[in-house]
């Protein structure tokens, strides 16, 4: 085989996985592309610049072939681009010093079989949380953290389950009516709750997990989808300022967390500051951003990070944020249009159905 045979096998894998994504289909084995775009954006930049090398320029089939994995390269790094420093804010910094009205949060899922449950311990000392959701949280996890916790966090909602969707919520600020619903199915929990900020401000946080596209337990990602537009919904509805967090199982740039951000009219605090990957752990090569935290336009960023090993294989997501009701007008996100709505209520009613279709086997 040729050389350039191999570069342009090499090409067509990069253009083929680009386009995959598009398919409105909600397979596991197509929605799983989703996730290494910024892999992908760099693997078709380097099969570009590859087949410079053999490029003929008396050839029309290699300007065909170079302009559709230039368009790739294109549309891949728009996707990427507002991840990147150089894009604005889409949440802006705070510009008030009223510290009554700041709010931090950490979000970590923690391994259910991690051992080390110190690490995550020390991680919660020095980044000392106002609000902390432990995800993957069983039995074990709530016997060893709770002694330590209780002392800081007098406010708890929780269900500690041994299913890998155990999940717990700590607050030091006042927790007003916390509820664990469980919207799609019965082993996998959210919980909704208002909290009372310093300021007496109060705000809504909801916090889910949902289960994700798997071949062996569920091979198809609309139960996921559904639970996070339901939460869409319910943001939207919501009269007071909004926090949404947890680990998705799904990253920022998908057509369904984008679908979930339109939807629930919240915004990104990764947009122009950065993609803050938190998974894997485990793998320098591929990770990507699946632990969210979302806001209303009523917050500003005071700093976002993303918190320090904690021997699982999620890096915990940390924000420090400050309530500025009266700057909101600044960074309205845009209402979602009447097709959005039409498509988040299509993946609630496709789940009903589902369910109902299993029921009757």
């Amino acid at each position: 085989m040729r050389f350039k045979n191999i570069l342009q096998i090499f090409g067509a894998i990069a253009i083929l996985l680009t386009l995959i994504p598009l398919i409105a289909a909600d397979f596991w084995w197509i929605r799983i592309f989703d996730f290494p775009h910024t892999q992908l954006t760099i693997l078709t930049a380097t099969a570009i610049l590859a087949y410079f090398l053999k490029f003929d320029i008396k050839w029309l089939k290699d300007y065909v072939f170079m302009s559709a994995m230039l368009a790739c390269f294109i549309y891949q790094l728009s996707k990427i681009y507002p991840y990147t420093p150089i894009a604005s804010y889409e949440v802006l910094d705070s510009v008030e010093l009223d510290t009554s009205k700041n709010i931090s949060v950490l979000v970590s899922n923690v391994l259910q079989d991690n051992k080390e449950k110190n690490d995550l311990l020390e991680e919660v000392s020095r980044k000392n949380p106002d609000v902390l959701l432990l995800l993957e949280a069983d039995s074990k996890w709530k016997t060893t953290v709770d002694p330590v916790l209780a002392k800081n966090y007098p406010y708890y909602k929780g269900v500690a389950l041994n299913n890998t969707y155990g999940m717990l919520l700590y607050s030091k600020l006042p927790l007003i009516k916390p509820e664990v619903n469980y919207l799609i199915d019965d082993s996998i929990p959210s919980i909704d709750s208002k909290l009372v900020l310093k300021s007496k401000d109060t705000i809504q946080i909801f916090a889910i997990h949902p289960t994700p596209p798997m071949p062996q337990h569920n091979p198809m990602s609309t139960d996921r989808d559904a639970e996070m537009m339901k939460t869409a919904f319910k943001s939207r509805d919501s009269k007071l300022p909004v926090l949404v967090i947890g680990d998705f199982n799904d990253v920022a740039w998908s057509e369904t967390t984008r679908l979930f951000k339109a939807v629930s009219e919240l915004l990104d605090l990764r947009i122009g500051r950065g993609l803050f990957n938190t998974f894997s752990a485990k793998s320098e090569i591929m990770r990507w951003p699946l632990d969210h935290i979302f806001v209303s336009e009523h917050f500003r960023v005071l700093n976002v990070e993303r918190g320090q090993d904690v021997n699982s294989d999620h890096f915990p997501s940390y924000a420090k944020l400050n309530l500025e009701v009266n700057g909101a007008s600044e960074q309205m996100p845009n209402p979602p249009s009447e097709d959005q709505l039409k498509r988040a209520l299509d993946i609630i009613q496709k789940e009903a159905k589902q369910k109902d279709t299993r029921k009757t086997h």
